[in-house]
């Protein structure tokens, strides 16, 4: 365990879009597909790693809505690469007492991958340690025009409609919101990921790969983040 004088400056929740598997292999001049193999090693550094470090929340950008124009085949690959990964490693994260989540609409995944997210979701329910959260299908947009379309079915009066309720229909209703995103590859935006949530939370790019995202990358991050001053709109007191 990471020891630090001051816990409070240890993120609550960190999320993290993982970019840069494909341009990894192409650099390789292996298939993009290798990219993605190789990136699940660091999945699982990264997960060692936060729960050592005292992070409660880990939210990992998996598939977004936009993935689905990537060339059938590589879609394939990656749901069948994520069904068999989670099947593998249900029995280590359950025994390391990590719960495992998902966000993103999973009703329009294969049936044999909803059933692995499933198998996993209640075989780590009562899990206290690190959430791990997966956004699987999952768009900021798209999160909010469900959350809007179910508000307005209940039938609820535009007086009761404020920040709380919308959050309340939102797919991370009782997960708070990160306080650090990181991406990798170099790239700087968000990409439609957890655009609600992360209206206050600290940004941290690297030009790293992710399969190349190392324990001492990831470390670089959390110090960059224990540097910063929130104000979360207001003044530094």
């Amino acid at each position: 365990m990471h020891n630090n004088n001051d816990v409070r400056i240890v993120p609550v929740h960190i999320a993290i879009i993982m970019d840069g598997n494909g341009r990894w292999a192409e650099k390789r001049k292996l298939p993009r597909i290798m990219g993605h193999r190789e990136g699940l090693e660091t999945v699982r550094r990264v997960i060692t790693t936060a729960d050592d470090e005292g992070v409660r929340f880990l939210t990992l950008y998996s598939f977004s809505t936009e993935n689905w124009r990537r060339p059938e085949e590589e879609v394939r690959f990656l749901f069948t690469l994520m069904e068999q990964n989670l099947r593998k490693e249900s029995v280590e994260l359950n025994k390391k007492n990590v719960r495992v989540r998902f966000i993103g609409q999973r009703d329009q995944l294969p049936e044999f991958l909803q059933k692995s997210m499933s198998d996993i979701e209640n075989l780590t329910l009562k899990n206290d340690g690190l959430t791990l959260i997966l956004a699987i299908n999952y768009g900021g947009r798209q999160e909010v025009t469900s959350a809007v379309k179910r508000i307005l079915a209940e039938g609820c009066a535009e007086k009761d409609v404020n920040e709380e309720l919308i959050e309340k229909y939102l797919d991370t209703s009782d997960i708070p919101d990160p306080d650090l995103i990181i991406r990798t590859s170099g790239e700087e935006r968000l990409s439609n990921f957890l655009l609600w949530q992360s209206a206050y939370s600290e940004l941290y790019f690297t030009k790293v790969l992710w399969p190349d995202f190392s324990k001492e990358d990831f470390l670089e991050a959390l110090s960059s983040y224990q540097k910063r001053k929130r104000k979360f709109g207001g003044i530094l007191r």
